[in-house]
């Protein structure tokens, strides 16, 4: 079962975003790797190679944008279809703005189990009861997904892609899937177990029926 991450980078400011010491980008990367994600994409615009520089040595493919007539759906689906291209068969993608980056990668683990236990659902993380982010896409709804308005901003176009194809909202525990880097780690709320496994719960959401960086000196790939 191959799960894609797609981590989606508004502006390079956001890509290289220092957190704890690390740029946003690379410690996204890490924690998506670490979480059993593969492939993983990073978009974002790299005018001055820098967001290349602190992806050096890791597993990520770095790709320029999408246009911006496409709106935000252009920029979830560019990604998605370059995960496909790097890896055949890859089932699913994390879509994973670059914002949130406090996930825990158990979440990432649990997440391709949710998938794992329910093939066609889109899945997505809750903290007490509020859903967050990254939002588990099957490929099977990627033609769905691109017929939706590009003037939808990520959270309406995630409701309206489950509101037509299904969805399970997951309890996680998880606080890093609701507070983005705006809230600093010290005031996040703790951690707090799942309250039962991922796998036994049922569909609910909108249903109709890391590490420090590596010091590989090898060059991110990118693609145009």
């Amino acid at each position: 079962m191959t799960v894609a991450a797609v981590i989606l980078a508004a502006s390079s400011g956001g890509a290289l975003r220092e957190v704890e010491g690390v740029a946003n980008a690379r410690r996204l990367v890490d924690a998506a790797w670490a979480g059993g994600a593969m492939p993983i994409v990073v978009v974002s615009a790299d005018p001055d190679g820098a967001v290349a520089r602190v992806l050096a040595g890791s597993t990520a493919l770095l790709a320029d944008p999408a246009t911006e007539k496409g709106g935000p759906v252009g920029q979830i689906c560019r990604g998605i279809d370059l995960a496909r291209a790097e890896v055949v068969g890859t089932e699913a993608a994390l879509v994973w703005p670059a914002r949130m980056g406090w996930v825990d990668a158990e979440t990432v683990t649990s997440l391709i189990e949710a998938h794992g236990a329910d093939r066609a659902a889109v899945v997505r993380p809750a903290f007490r009861g509020e859903a967050g982010w990254p939002v588990l896409v099957p490929i099977v709804h990627l033609e769905t997904l691109r017929t939706l308005g590009a003037g939808l901003m990520p959270g309406p176009l995630f409701e309206e892609l489950t509101a037509a194809v299904g969805g399970r909202l997951v309890e996680l525990g998880d606080p890093g899937t609701v507070h983005d880097l705006d809230t600093p780690r010290a005031e996040l709320p703790p951690f707090e177990a799942p309250p039962e496994p991922v796998s036994g719960l049922q569909p609910e959401w909108g249903s109709p029926a890391a590490a420090g960086p590596d010091e590989s000196p090898d060059p991110a790939r990118t693609v145009g």
